[in-house]
């Protein structure tokens, strides 16, 4: 009895600290997520493309003659803060005619649905991140069932090098997978001062802590083919011509350091930076080399392993 009682109470110990443990990850991301979802004004980034985002989860207003483009959604609660912010710069949210994501996670196509419903605009995605979409984030390869959002289905599914046009403007839709399988970086350009300027939103090349790019015993790859997908996706990131780097989050692209400059009153625009996204790009590769040459060495010991009899 006394080792049955033992045996209980470390059972109940190890519970315990799983429950602990499980809140504080859970504190953790929504400290994270109110972080990322702070009220920012609304601005002009150049020509006619705006920021209506949140403090870190982006959301970007292109503006025609034609009715405007909204890309990416933030999370659920970024919705209103992004349908606020376009009221505010003064256009109305039933011009918003074109919704468009850059990769099907919680953070990014979570206010989706209530963008397409207040606004009525059609929602063009991915093909290869479109089921995600619609089951709201279920079954995602890493996430599980976990992170979910409200779902929402696309009205166009597009593929790599395919454009989204609207009363002058076209977006080019890159497929750039590996952090999602649509992971889609968008490209257009915008004119200001008469003057042409390349503009990349950079989807996300973040090879999320769990993700396993190498397979190994009782490691199957996480999605397969995902490590080939990021070396196909680093090779068309290179690829591009940029001028202003912008993208899914905007620590990618230092939003708040260049948004400070901007407003007060810098003589360049801050956000004209083709050597910052060449840096960003570099090192982005460099952490997914590193990351997969550990999972190689991983792989490579596995399968020295003698088996057990």
């Amino acid at each position: 009895m006394k080792y049955l009682r033992i045996g209980i109470r470390i059972v109940m110990a190890c519970f315990l600290l799983s429950i602990a443990a499980a809140e504080i990850a859970q504190a953790q991301t929504k400290e994270q997520l109110e972080e990322w979802n702070q009220p920012v004004a609304p601005f002009r980034i150049i020509g006619n493309v705006y920021y209506v985002g949140a403090s870190d989860v982006t959301s970007y207003l292109i503006h025609t003659p034609a009715g405007d483009i909204v890309l990416d959604g933030g999370v659920v609660q970024t919705a209103p803060q992004i349908e606020a912010n376009i009221k505010t710069l003064g256009f109305k949210l039933d011009d918003v005619k074109i919704l468009l994501n850059s990769h099907a996670h919680f953070d990014h196509a979570g206010g989706l649905a209530e963008l397409k419903k207040s606004s009525g605009a059609s929602l063009v995605t991915m093909e290869a991140d479109a089921k995600q979409l619609e089951r709201g984030g279920h079954g995602d390869f890493f996430f599980g069932d976990a992170d979910l959002f409200p779902a929402v289905t696309p009205n166009r599914l597009i593929h790599d090098g395919d454009t989204v046009s609207l009363g002058g403007t076209t977006l080019t839709a890159h497929l750039t997978a590996g952090h999602t399988r649509g992971c889609t970086t968008w490209t257009m350009t915008a004119e200001e001062a008469g003057k042409d300027y390349n503009l990349v939103f950079f989807c996300s090349a973040s090879v999320l802590d769990g993700y396993v790019l190498v397979a190994r015993p009782g490691h199957p790859a996480s999605y397969p083919g995902i490590a080939e997908d990021y070396e196909k996706s680093f090779r068309i990131w290179k690829s591009l011509s940029c001028d202003v780097f912008l993208g899914a989050h905007g620590q990618f692209f230092d939003l708040t350091e260049k948004y400070e400059a901007l407003k007060n009153g810098a003589q360049k625009n801050p956000f004209i930076d083709p050597a910052g996204y060449q840096a960003y790009v570099a090192q982005k590769e460099a952490d997914f080399q590193k990351e997969l040459e550990r999972q190689k060495d991983l792989a490579a010991n596995a399968d020295k392993t003698p088996p057990k009899n």
